[in-house]
């Protein structure tokens, strides 16, 4: 499996970084994430940072060394990911929960497939086109699919579902969509949609390699926004980029062993979030899941 990535987040003019993102690796299989920790509810970059770190560290459970079921594994980590946000704050005694968007995809053979929760999205783009892209969990979106006029009285902002929030988060599974070579994803937080136009994002992205074009994206949505800018994060790939692969931060996984497991997500912003994600916690996540397939399955029998 070879590709090349390349991530990066800027503060803009918010007073703090709410966003997180990364990515790992087995010899066949990739995953990688981002997630948006939301503004007018407490500690966000902890609750992003705790959907990371659980998804990530379910994914060093599962990928041996390729995830079975991609579609039934993402479900489940979004779902247990949203749990450790809802104990972390009943642990902590807080009247508020922290709550955070989230899109995650899993690359491997030749497809991808990936979830999202709220408003942080992932583009598709082959030969200079969109191929596709994730419908955000917003008022706005919702009401544009069908067609409603006078969209600019909605604030684009209200979400009506994220992880951590009291009721139980709404999400989508995309895939498996068969890649090609050159194709590139792109995950990104709203403070880069939100500021540039699709076109413009498609554009910047096909014409150059994800190590410049994703920058020059980051910059131009800072500029775009200006003095206000929302924390812009964006973290891309290119499948099994060609002939200059070396020179634009490939990473091939052919020369490492089954056992291996890499990672650019760190441990934790907090001491505390260590506690949080340990293998019990983890695993009764895991059976929390599993006994609610269980009981819907029984119900459709």
């Amino acid at each position: 499996m070879k590709f090349s990535v390349f991530q990066i987040s800027r503060k803009g003019g918010r007073e703090k970084n709410e966003d997180r993102m990364g990515y790992c690796y087995t010899r066949e299989s990739g995953l990688f994430l981002l997630a948006d920790g939301m503004g007018g509810h407490p500690e966000g970059e902890v609750a992003a940072q705790l959907a990371l770190q659980t998804v990530s560290a379910l994914y060093q459970k599962e990928a041996r060394p390729v995830v079975a079921d991609p579609t039934e594994f993402l479900s489940m980590a979004v779902m247990a990911a949203h749990h450790q946000i809802i104990r972390y704050a009943s642990e902590k005694g807080m009247l508020d929960t922290p709550r955070t968007t989230l899109v995650a995809a899993v690359v491997q053979g030749t497809s991808a497939t990936w979830a999202h929760c709220g408003d942080s999205r992932l583009y598709v783009v082959r030969e200079g086109e969109l191929l596709t892209r994730t419908r955000d969990h917003s008022y706005l979106e919702q009401q544009s699919a069908v067609g409603v006029v006078r969209l600019d009285r909605i604030n684009r902002n209200i979400l009506f579902t994220c992880l951590g929030s009291p009721t139980k988060p709404v999400f989508d599974v995309t895939g498996p969509v068969t890649l090609q070579e050159g194709d590139k994803i792109l995950l990104c937080s709203d403070g880069l949609w939100g500021s540039l136009p699709e076109a413009e994002i498609v554009r910047q992205l096909s014409g150059q390699p994800v190590s410049e074009a994703v920058p020059e994206l980051v910059e131009s949505a800072l500029r775009s926004a200006g003095p206000s800018s929302d924390n812009v994060t964006v973290i891309a790939l290119e499948w099994e980029t060609p002939d200059n692969f070396e020179s634009t931060r490939g990473i091939s996984t052919d020369s490492i062993s089954d056992g291996v497991f890499a990672s650019t997500i760190q441990a934790g912003v907090l001491d505390t979030l260590v506690d949080d994600l340990d293998d019990a916690a983890i695993e009764r996540s895991i059976a929390e899941i599993n006994e609610a397939i269980r009981r819907s399955a029984a119900r459709k029998s």
